[in-house]
């Protein structure tokens, strides 16, 4: 896989670097984040053996400007051989509930945004017939939650949207990984009581990293068991599900 093009959009944040790093060695590496230093980052890369490091600023929120991005991206790097989308809000559930401006603002981030750029990147990479796109989704989006249902179900939609993706792209060269990750012990989350088989950067960023080298499956549950927990998910009384934390 050495003498690949990697672009991490949300590379500042704690997977996409953490992605980023393992996929360094004799790589070229594209961190792309929002206005700010990401100099920890790129020595991060650097030191994990990858051969060329490009910083870009990159707004997920201007969908209009995703194509022009990309074509940005492979100006500078050249074809775009593994994308990952490691972006994203968790918002604050209690606001958005009262303001519709925040429920919009983690739905467009969390939704609209991926929906865009997947969208953006699959097309180039149709064209040529190969790439690997990787999309964040969550356990949030399976059954959504009344604790967080906003969050959630703007991964329910990420979620239908890159399963119905990744079949578009069946027998293309392009596969797609869609990622379902469970609670992630974080910045993100940080001030949140855990939930079970909870997760780290590190360990999502191993788990996403093994697939993309070695797999072949769509879907990756991180970890595992959660795939078990969340099959019996559907069955469970609105009733009751109504009282599960986040």
């Amino acid at each position: 896989m050495t003498g690949s093009v990697v672009a991490v959009f949300g590379g500042r944040s704690e997977i996409g670097s953490a992605i980023a790093t393992r996929l360094a060695p004799g790589n070229t590496v594209v961190l792309l984040a929002r206005p700010g230093p990401v100099t920890a980052e790129e020595k991060a890369c650097r030191a994990a053996g990858a051969t060329r490091v490009i910083s870009l600023e990159f707004d997920a929120d201007d969908t209009d400007g995703h194509a022009d991005l990309v074509e940005r991206i492979e100006a500078a790097a050249g074809p775009i051989d593994i994308a990952v989308l490691a972006f994203g809000i968790l918002g604050d559930q209690t606001e958005a509930e009262r303001d519709h401006r925040a429920a919009v603002a983690i739905l467009r981030t969390d939704f609209i945004a991926q929906a865009s750029l997947l969208t953006a990147l699959a097309e180039r990479m149709r064209a040529r017939g190969a790439g690997t796109l990787v999309a964040f989704s969550s356990v949030a989006g399976v059954r959504v939650r009344r604790a967080n249902y906003v969050y959630g179900s703007a991964k329910a939609g990420l979620d239908g949207f890159a399963s119905g993706l990744a079949d578009a792209l069946h027998g293309t060269g392009v596969r797609l990984i869609i990622a379902r990750p469970g609670f992630v012990i974080g910045r993100m989350t940080e001030g949140l009581d855990p939930a079970p088989f909870s997760s780290t950067p590190d360990k999502v960023a191993d788990a996403v990293v093994r697939e993309i080298r070695t797999g072949r499956r769509v879907e990756l549950w991180i970890p595992w068991q959660l795939r078990v927990m969340f099959s019996v998910a559907p069955f469970i009384p609105r009733a009751i599900w109504r009282r599960m934390p986040r």
